[in-house]
């Protein structure tokens, strides 16, 4: 117990007396202006992950924002697979074991989105943001060592309630042997207009009996309909023995419904013969949930990530998806001042 008691005291003396430069600090306002940000961001996203059901991807894109002052902005997005090797799963899948008895060529996964959000209302409020406090004199092994300071600054909080409205299309190989076990069905149950089912197997140049593997394209275009907040900070203060501190976050929570009601799969030909995919059943409604980030500089970064339910083959919807956007470069695209002649 007395060792006990002589830790605690240690350990409180310890961090009482650990933080000598924990002293309070002056700072200047510099700007404060969360209605003065970029009208225009280009970020080049060189890697995201899509955890698809239908088809797991992974692989690069182009993203661009553009805010027409305070009443909307705009977002076109597109992405698409490296290669099939890194990294397009199920198109892989389909190369490495499709039967060469199927005329089929996978598809490469390719996203496309274009939409806007109506401000519907928007408006600032008080608030606060922390900065963290450092010195030039701070860098290497120092910094790396240190547990920063950080100060709390009143700011300028701009908030905005968003309605979204955009389209998306997308197209994947998808492993349609999965879909038909998911739902309950067979090869038997993707027919002919004779109404002749596909093979369950077919036998192998070593005359063993196969179970057959099938693979198809999947096109999807529709619309989404849902709502946003977003909070944006754009503040700078000079700090008194300090470095200058900034935050101008630019940060968004959406929800949308998503409806496709152009979801197709693409009929297999097997040996001459053409099946169709109508027994698939399709889900042509899906939500989604998801957060964008960026900052107000001339060349920066972003993120963002969403998960949930996209129309797709049923049982194959959900996904979660991240990106990171490197280089993002913003700009406000007006360049005009006022000239007077003397």
């Amino acid at each position: 117990m007395l060792i006990f008691c002589l830790l605690i005291t240690s350990l409180s003396a310890l961090a009482q007396g650990e933080r000598k430069d924990k002293t309070a600090v002056t700072f200047e306002e510099l700007y404060d202006e969360p209605y003065s940000v970029n009208r225009l961001f280009v970020g080049f996203q060189p890697f995201y992950g899509d955890v698809f059901a239908t088809n797991v991807n992974a692989g690069y894109g182009i993203e661009a924002s553009y805010y027409l002052k305070e009443k909307a902005d705009f977002k076109a997005h597109l992405r698409k697979s490296y290669s099939s090797t890194f990294f397009d799963f199920t198109r892989e899948l389909a190369r490495r074991n499709a039967n060469p008895g199927f005329d089929f060529t996978p598809e490469i996964y390719n996203y496309y989105e274009l939409g806007g959000t109506y401000h519907a209302k928007d408006f600032d409020v008080s608030s606060k943001t922390k900065m963290t406090l450092y010195k030039n004199s701070y860098k290497g092994n120092k910094w790396a060592a240190r547990v920063p300071l950080q100060a709390e600054v009143p700011c300028k909080l701009r908030k905005v309630y968003g309605v979204r409205l955009g389209g998306i299309m997308w197209n994947s190989t998808t492993d349609i042997t999965r879909a038909l076990d998911a739902q309950g069905l067979t090869n038997a149950d993707l027919t002919t207009p004779e109404e002749v089912g596909l093979p369950l197997t077919y036998v192998d140049a070593n005359n063993r009996t196969q179970n057959l593997s099938v693979f198809s394209n999947v096109n999807s275009a529709g619309v989404y309909l849902g709502g946003s907040m977003t909070w944006i900070r754009n503040v700078a203060v000079s700090f008194d023995k300090f470095e200058e501190g900034v935050d101008d976050g630019i940060l968004t929570l959406f929800f949308d419904i998503l409806y496709s009601p152009l979801l197709t799969v693409d009929p297999v030909v097997y040996q001459g013969s053409t099946y169709g995919t109508d027994a698939l059943k399709l889900n042509m409604l899906g939500v989604r949930a998801g957060i964008d980030g960026k900052f107000n500089r001339q060349l920066s970064w972003g993120y963002g990530g969403e998960f949930g339910y996209r129309p797709s083959l049923d049982k194959r919807g959900f996904f979660a998806m991240f990106k990171i956007s490197f280089p993002m470069y913003g700009t406000n695209i007006d360049y005009k001042v006022e000239s007077f002649g003397k």
